[in-house]
């Protein structure tokens, strides 16, 4: 089967910029925007992804339809295309590529598979695809083949097997690291700020841990903007540690402070601000008075 139309749900920071890349190489990018926001559907225009007018359109045209998404969002998306799907009776193949439990894409592959089409399961790791080799697509399922195109047309795609499961279970264990080092960086942070020992714990950071404190500085600055879609995945990482009978704690404490940033004046800002976050000093002084007030 030829590859010449994939669709993104939903183009937004991570979903528009993998909708260019697949332009830029060839390939015809379209999407439904009924509902989204304004600044999605400006993303969308300039990555230069179609607006198309029902999902019955969508899936009808798409070869594969690439999910990206917050995690809360997800299943109820998969409901609706798998709706769009039995009403015309579409074959396509969906690749979830959300934060989500292997419990929770099983849940998917089903309502995806019972309405007549096809699943993959898939995971993103790294930023938004605005450099070469910066971002791997990790897939696993049946019939991967379909999927593996897309390393012609920009993309980096990794295949982990034909069980379902696989691609989300690396996810959950790599953004328990990486996200979830974050929220402790932020908590102990701030609470060194309002313990009043910010700069002697800075300095102990910069002459013991000089590589993990170059990593706050460079990535505390962003996280504002992205706090409120990370909730979820932390709590679905949480759950699938439970599901393995390892504690769900740490991770559910990660997505408290993840909630605690989204209530900050700062979760307004939007990652194409970059040029004007705050600095990393600065970010922990505003928690700290949110926290006094």
């Amino acid at each position: 089967m030829s590859l010449e139309t994939v669709a993104i749900l939903s183009p937004g920071d991570m979903g528009h910029t993998v909708g260019r890349v697949l332009v830029e190489h060839g390939l015809r990018v379209i999407t439904y925007l009924k509902g989204r926001s304004q600044r999605t559907k400006v993303l969308a225009e300039n990555a230069g992804i179609l607006d198309v007018s029902t999902l019955q359109t969508l899936v009808n045209e798409a070869d594969i339809i690439l999910s990206i998404l917050v995690p809360s969002q997800a299943t109820n998306v998969a409901e609706m295309v798998s709706e769009a799907i039995k009403e015309t009776n579409a074959t396509v193949l969906y690749a979830d590529c959300n934060a989500i439990s292997p419990k929770t894409t099983y849940r998917i592959s089903e309502i995806i598979t019972n309405a007549g089409s096809n699943y993959l399961d898939s995971s993103i790791i790294g930023p938004p695809p605005r450099t070469k080799g910066s971002t791997r697509f990790y897939v696993s399922g049946p019939g991967l083949d379909l999927f593996s195109n897309l390393n012609q047309f920009g993309l980096d795609i990794r295949p982990l097997g034909d069980k379902i499961g696989k691609a989300s279970a690396i996810k959950m264990c790599y953004a328990a690291l990486t996200k979830g080092l974050s929220a402790l960086c932020i908590e102990l942070l701030t609470a060194s700020k309002l313990l009043e020992v910010s700069e002697s714990l800075a300095s102990e950071f910069q002459l013991s841990q000089p590589s993990l404190y170059k990593r706050m500085e460079r990535t505390i600055p962003g996280l504002p903007s992205k706090s409120k879609r990370w909730v979820g995945e932390m709590k679905e990482i949480a759950a699938t540690f439970a599901e393995i009978g390892l504690t769900p704690k740490i991770l559910d404490g990660a997505a408290d402070m993840f909630q605690f940033v989204g209530d900050t004046r700062l979760a307004d800002l939007q990652p194409e601000d970059q040029g004007s976050f705050p600095i990393m000093e600065d970010i922990i002084t505003i928690f700290s008075e949110y926290l006094d007030t």
